[in-house]
């Protein structure tokens, strides 16, 4: 291929990804925010890293630089209406996070009370590139259940897997 790849080929393949469902949340000093996010990964586990990418445009982008610190929560098939409101479909942030129950980190995080795990992240790095800040993150507290499915993200649409345990009746 010697053409440059145009946004609409580059989104149609990153579609045929998988990716978990996550919703980034951060309480600082700066205020309270959440965004949904498919863009999330580790980085290394020496120390306990991982990266999110939020679109540098969001009216919140400056509240998680500011606060320096953000959650990670992995959504199961019961999150999806709550993915939606994340994502956009409501603006209010306090109507936002009315839709679900939380529980809150030393640190000041909140975290969603049954996501299949949680990781509470102090800010070391925003870098921008391109169109989205890429924050990393070093995680300083997980909350992580042992039951439960992910919600996943593939071909523009939620699905969901069964855990290894579900499948194996453990």
């Amino acid at each position: 291929m010697n053409h440059p790849i145009s946004k609409g080929e580059f989104r149609d393949a990153m579609a045929r990804v998988c990716a978990p469902v996550n919703v980034i949340t951060t309480k600082g000093p700066a205020g309270r925010g959440g965004f949904t996010a498919t863009a999330m990964c580790s980085v290394t586990d020496e120390p306990p890293t991982l990266l999110v990418c939020m679109n540098a445009r969001s009216a919140q982008a400056g509240l998680f630089v500011e606060n320096r610190r953000f959650c990670v929560n992995v959504l199961t098939p019961d999150h999806r209406d709550l993915a939606g409101l994340f994502a956009g479909q409501q603006s209010d942030m306090e109507a936002r996070y009315a839709a679900a129950d939380w529980t809150e980190f030393p640190s000041g995080n909140q975290a969603l009370s049954d996501a299949m795990v949680s990781f509470d992240c102090r800010l070391v790095e925003a870098r921008l590139v391109g169109t989205h800040n890429v924050l990393i993150g070093e995680v300083v507290d997980i909350r992580c259940r042992k039951d439960g499915q992910a919600l996943l993200y593939f071909d523009r649409s939620y699905v969901h897997v069964a855990s290894q345990a579900a499948l194996h009746g453990g």
